[in-house]
């Protein structure tokens, strides 16, 4: 075990023994390799670097009080990936090598996982990168994949609490019918400027858009979806543009276990009036519950609560890390053991 403060880690790059790496050439993808090395040897014209061809996802490895190391919903997670492979044209990732891929970069960097008291956890990031030459538009020959390995707190400093958003008309996350569906980093490029306009001064947390199209729906958070409480029922947006949260796909399920109804749908702006809780939800945070949407354009806002969290937020968020940490009782079979 590392001599590290884990109770006080932010979330962060923290550097740790190994990452795993994939290469795709001849059409195939190969063995996977450990390796030391935190850069990558890349061609100056990768189509990554170009055009864009870039996908990751986020996962976590957490200790449970068991003393026993589980990935959540990898699966899951493998599966999104592939989605988003297909949407910028890059070959899939196979399953099974997710996993092992998974598991070998856990049990390589154990030493870093945090302890179960911390509330900490091993965070987990693959991704994969176009690095066939192109100087025309089109889809690369060659691609990298890696996953890395870093212990990390909480997304928001101090954890769990309820924190004012604000929503940013000026600019769009992505299009109806474009990239927003899928895990690539050029939809969060997009949201860097809007982020920093809305937020810099640390009076928000984050940012929520609206839907590019008539700019009345709800959509999402630059890195979260959106839900809400009202009437015992667990409400989320629909759209094409939305990232599909594995955390919000979760919780859905979760509600329903807890005697909640669940409606996926278009939120307009004006029903945030109508809410008791509201919340951002996504892997970093697990659940950011939401004081206060400000709309600054209008003048509006909206307050949830008394500006703590409320009460379903918290035995969601309960019930979820309980789950991932094996205190409650995993009847989904979200989680993957690793053998450390």
């Amino acid at each position: 075990m590392q001599n590290i403060d884990w109770g006080s880690l932010p979330f962060g790059y923290y550097p740790t023994n190994y990452n795993v790496r994939c290469y795709y050439r001849n059409g195939e993808w190969g063995e996977l390799e450990y390796c030391s090395e935190t850069t990558i040897n890349i061609h100056m014209a990768a189509t990554c670097l170009h055009y864009g061809q870039e996908a990751f996802e986020g996962l976590k490895a957490h200790r449970g009080a068991d003393g026993k190391v589980r990935i959540f919903r990898l699966d899951e997670n493998a599966k999104r990936l592939q989605s988003s492979c297909d949407g910028i044209c890059m070959p899939r990732f196979p399953m099974e090598k997710f996993e092992e891929a998974m598991i070998k970069c856990v049990q390589l960097n154990k030493e870093f996982i945090p302890t179960y008291e911390s509330g900490a956890s091993l965070y987990l990031r693959p991704l994969i990168i176009g690095t066939g030459a192109r100087v025309g538009v089109k889809p690369a020959d060659e691609y990298l994949f890696i996953v890395f390995a870093t212990p990390v707190g909480p997304y928001f400093k101090g954890g769990f609490q309820a924190n004012p958003y604000v929503i940013t008309r000026k600019y769009d996350r992505s299009a109806p019918l474009g990239t927003g569906v899928y895990k690539v980093g050029g939809n969060y490029a997009a949201s860097l400027r809007a982020h920093t306009e809305a937020c810099h001064g640390g009076q928000y947390a984050c940012e929520f858009y609206l839907d590019a199209k008539e700019k009345k729906y709800i959509d999402e958070a630059g890195a979260a979806n959106f839900f809400a409480v009202k009437d015992n029922t667990y409400i989320t947006p629909q759209s094409t543009s939305i990232l599909p949260s594995i955390t919000n796909k979760s919780l859905m399920q979760i509600a329903e276990t807890l005697g909640m109804k669940v409606e996926r749908r278009p939120v307009a702006e004006e029903e945030l009036a109508t809410f008791e809780e509201a919340g951002a939800c996504g892997t970093a945070a697990v659940i950011s519950p939401i004081s206060r949407i400000d709309d600054p354009e209008t003048g509006k806002s909206y307050t949830f609560g008394d500006g703590k969290p409320g009460p379903w937020s918290q035995k969601l968020y309960n019930k979820l890390r309980e789950i991932q940490t094996g205190l409650e009782k995993d009847e989904f079979g979200w989680n993957t053991i690793v053998e450390i």
